[in-house]
C-alpha cells in the first residue's frame, strides 16, 4: 500500500506544479505558496474519496504526505526547531483548509473567492483557482481512487 500512497503523492504533486496556478499569485510564487495548493489539491482528493479509504488508510496516507512535507522542509535547509514550528502550523492550516473545502460545492463564487484569497496572496481576480478547483473535483468524481494509485496519471479536466 505504501507504493500507492507514493504514486498518489506523486500525482498530488504533478497537479501542484501546475505553472498556470502560478500566474494569479501577487507575488513569485514561494514555498509556502506551493503548499497551499498543494493542500488544496489532498483536501479535495480526502474530501472526494474519504468513503472509499477506511479510516486507517486516511490515516496512513495523511501521515506519508506528511512526511514528505516535512523531507522536504528539511531539505529546504530549516533546522529541527523550525521543522516542528512549521510542521504544526502547516499541519493546523490542513486542517482548516479540510473544514473549508468540506462545504465547496455549495457555496457561491463570493465565498469561494474569500476562501482562496484568505489562504493564499492571489491577485482580485482569482476566478482562474475557482475554475480550476471546481473542475479538478469534478475530475475527482469522475475519476475512481485506484487510478489515482497507478503511477503518475496524466490530468485533463
Amino acid at each position: 500500500m505504501k507504493n500507492d500512497y507514493l504514486n498518489i503523492y506523486n500525482n498530488l504533486i504533478k497537479l501542484t506544479r501546475n505553472k498556470s496556478l502560478y500566474y494569479n499569485l501577487k507575488n513569485n510564487d514561494t514555498f509556502s505558496d506551493r503548499l497551499v495548493i498543494l493542500l488544496l489539491h489532498f483536501s479535495f482528493f480526502l474530501k472526494i474519496y474519504k468513503n472509499s479509504l477506511s479510516k486507517e488508510e486516511a490515516q496512513d496516507l495523511f501521515d506519508f504526505i506528511v512526511r514528505q512535507i516535512e523531507l522536504s522542509i528539511r531539505e529546504i535547509g530549516y533546522g529541527d526547531v523550525s521543522v516542528n514550528k512549521k510542521m504544526k502550523e502547516y499541519v493546523n492550516l490542513f486542517y482548516s483548509i479540510l473544514e473549508k473545502i468540506e462545504n465547496w460545492d455549495i457555496l457561491d463564487s463570493s465565498k469561494k473567492t474569500k476562501l482562496l484569497g484568505d489562504l493564499m496572496n492571489i491577485k482580485d481576480d482569482n476566478d482562474l483557482f475557482i475554475e480550476y478547483f471546481d473542475k479538478y473535483s469534478h475530475f475527482l468524481t469522475k475519476n475512481s481512487l485506484k487510478n489515482f494509485t497507478k503511477d503518475i496519471i496524466e490530468f485533463k479536466f
